[in-house]
């Protein structure tokens, strides 16, 4: 859905949207398995910047709900996470910021985005929205034990023969330290 600054000069524009799964592309570590539902609305908000300069931001306020296919962090099975959402997103015109040297921004400008052209794709937004809500690390279960570092097999589907320490020669003197303050 294309949210043109034309159409939102004449009025607010409200959306309710359904995206089925595949539609956006979330990238190759996270499946969408239900349709990704969002709800909002988008205005257009003007600032004035003295004289005939007058800035065109975006607002797009609303939330999402879905849900997603991850990855387990330690033994990679896939994992079933519901994600949602609220936002309240503020996007600027690309062209309007063009300092050459470096200045200070405060907290309040590290939460503009910035589009080009006549508009922005909900889309787009939907899926830095979606992203930014993915926890950094997912476990199937609580006390999931991973995957045996020599062999790979999954040790929460069955034991592997693997020796459980396979010592490092690098840390041989401090072992060798260590036995005989043992002594």
């Amino acid at each position: 859905m294309f949210i043109s600054i034309h159409d939102l000069e004449v009025r607010k524009l409200e959306f309710a949207e359904s995206f089925a799964p595949g539609v956006i592309d979330l990238g190759p570590d996270l499946i969408q398995r239900t349709a990704l539902k969002a709800t909002g609305r988008a205005e257009l908000l003007e600032e004035h910047h003295g004289g005939k300069n007058n800035i065109q931001d975006i607002r797009i306020v609303g939330g999402f709900s879905t849900q997603v296919e991850l990855k387990c962090a330690r033994c990679i099975e896939p994992v079933v996470q519901d994600l949602s959402s609220e936002y309240d997103l503020l996007y600027r015109p690309a062209g309007t910021v063009t300092r050459e040297e470096e200045v200070a921004i405060n907290e309040a400008e590290t939460e503009i985005g910035y589009y080009t052209g006549e508009g922005l794709l909900l889309e787009d937004t939907l899926k830095e929205q979606i992203l930014l809500s993915v926890p950094i690390r997912v476990l199937c279960k609580e006390d999931c034990i991973g995957l045996c570092p020599q062999c790979g097999q999954n040790r929460n589907l069955s034991p592997c023969d693997c020796a459980e320490k396979i010592s490092d020669p690098r840390w041989a003197a401090l072992a060798e330290i260590k036995e005989k303050l043992k002594h």
